[in-house]
């Protein structure tokens, strides 16, 4: 299980595990239950990359970043360390 600490968001942690590429178990922890849990459902099973693509630069009001841009943030930095 990988751990990412957010910044600027309702969440403070993304945990997710990665196998074949593909992004599997998808937890937020805190943040809006609804959006955070219908982000998680989409994306799991999908590529890293693909989530990436999809998540990144998606703004919550004028935060400058969201739950799907932190998780697209935590899924690069998984990407840089392994």
């Amino acid at each position: 299980m990988y751990t990412y600490k957010t910044r600027g968001t309702c969440s403070r942690e993304i945990q997710f595990s990665v196998e074949d590429n593909k992004v599997k178990n998808i937890k937020f922890i805190n943040g809006c239950p609804g959006n955070t849990q219908g982000v998680a459902i989409l994306a799991n099973g999908r590529s890293v990359d693909e989530i990436i693509m999809l998540l990144e630069g998606i703004p919550c009001g004028n935060r400058g970043t969201s739950c799907p841009d932190q998780l697209a943030k935590a899924l690069k930095q998984y990407k840089e360390q392994h």
